[in-house]
């Protein structure tokens, strides 16, 4: 076993995960802040299709999800997705049904009272939302991110569904082709240390929020 090679392969491993992980983000956020939204209207025909979409993300697998991505478009429509764009999308369309649930329930955690409040201060909806709502919904939804987000850092090593380099896959090759456990113990050692910068992230994170208390 070539270690050095085997680094090499590694570190291009860890740079997809890290790809996916932040691109997953980037997209996925303001989509389920904007499903949140929808999720809560009073209109039917938007909040009745958004539950069952919410229902059917959060109630499939994941595993799932980006095989029907990759494949259906092409059996049903004769469009071949780039493998790594339809994981790109299935974790977006999978992430932001949950971040939506985690938002909806900050957003409801908020008094009424406090609208009510910035109304008689003359402030409009938006500003309401943006100024007084939002800053204490991020307060609250801290921790349940924060799960999420470690889970996003395991749940890249599914990508490998669709042939996609990253380093479970690398592990698993590097540990077949010699018989050793190594590999793979390299690999948990790779996503923990991924993890643990975000836990310490998000440790930093609340203490920037202890003005709220």
């Amino acid at each position: 076993m070539d270690v050095v090679a085997l680094a090499i392969e590694f570190w291009g491993g860890t740079v997809t995960a890290l790809e996916v992980f932040f691109l997953t983000l980037f997209f996925a956020l303001p989509l389920g802040l904007v499903i949140a939204m929808g999720r809560m209207s009073h209109n039917p025909l938007i909040r009745v299709p958004i539950y069952y979409y919410i229902l059917f993300m959060r109630g499939t697998p994941l595993l799932l999800q980006l095989i029907i991505v990759f494949y259906a478009p092409s059996y049903i429509f004769g469009i071949n997705l780039n493998r790594f764009s339809a994981a790109i999308l299935a974790y977006v369309l999978n992430y932001a049904a949950y971040f939506s649930e985690i938002f909806r329930g900050g957003i409801q955690s908020i008094p009424v009272g406090q609208y009510e409040a910035a109304q008689v201060l003359g402030f409009n909806r938006r500003t309401t939302f943006m100024r007084i709502v939002l800053p204490q919904v991020v307060k609250r939804i801290t921790l349940p991110m924060s799960n999420e987000f470690t889970t996003l850092i395991k749940d890249t090593a599914l990508i490998s569904t669709l042939a996609i380099v990253e380093v479970f896959r690398i592990a698993k090759s590097a540990s077949s082709a010699s018989v050793s456990i190594v590999p793979l113990f390299v690999a948990g050692g790779i996503y923990l240390t991924l993890n643990a910068c975000v836990t310490k992230f998000f440790v930093w994170f609340e203490k920037k929020q202890d003005y709220y208390r």
